[in-house]
């Protein structure tokens, strides 16, 4: 009877052990399966419900789901100054690295003015957060991507940790909408 329950309670323990990564709990925040979802501190602020929850970003193409998200404000203006709604909202496949109100907040206030009446310099610096292929965060880890405006960025992972050019962090990414992948990012790049 002895020898019953040791095994019982080996297989009971193996089970318990192993069930985790079977369902997928113990998977890493970046996995590439469906079940991943987004990931990030910033994430937790996402409303749970309406058009700008996760759910409710899902059914709207980018700059239309930005435009609910409150943390996205001043992104979506400078978007709306360039004329970027429609290429974003009828671009496919594409992935956005979208910086919060924050991330503009570290921008100088006279600079920052400077850059949103420039139509064509606006442009440029929206552009090159947008990288024509949805980016998966497996791909995060070490990658080089082409962005719209005609440059590179890279993207480098360290633990939990994902930075944008050596200097941004994805503060809540493999956030999806209609037509895109967003990472919400601390920082504004600039084009090299």
């Amino acid at each position: 009877m002895t020898t019953h329950r040791t095994r019982r309670s080996a297989v009971l323990g193996a089970a318990a052990f192993t069930l985790p990564f079977v369902l997928g709990l113990a998977a890493p925040a970046f996995a590439d399966s469906p079940q991943s979802g987004p990931y990030g501190p910033a994430c937790a602020s996402v409303p749970k419900e309406g058009a700008g929850s996760l759910a409710g970003m899902a059914k709207d193409p980018v700059a239309t789901a930005a435009s609910n998200n409150p943390a996205l404000s001043t992104l979506v203006t400078a978007v709306k100054r360039a004329g970027l709604v429609d290429t974003l909202n009828n671009a496919k496949n594409i992935t956005v690295f979208a910086p919060t109100n924050q991330a503009f907040a570290k921008i100088p206030k006279a600079d920052l003015a400077k850059i949103l009446s420039d139509k064509a310099e606006l442009t440029k610096i929206l552009t090159y957060h947008v990288v024509g292929e949805r980016i998966t965060p497996k791909q995060l880890s070490m990658g080089s991507f082409k962005t719209l405006e005609g440059g590179s960025l890279t993207t480098a992972r360290s633990g939990d940790s994902v930075t944008v050019n050596h200097k941004a962090k994805i503060v809540c990414g493999d956030v999806h909408t209609a037509n895109a992948t967003v990472n919400v990012i601390d920082t504004v790049l600039t084009p090299m």
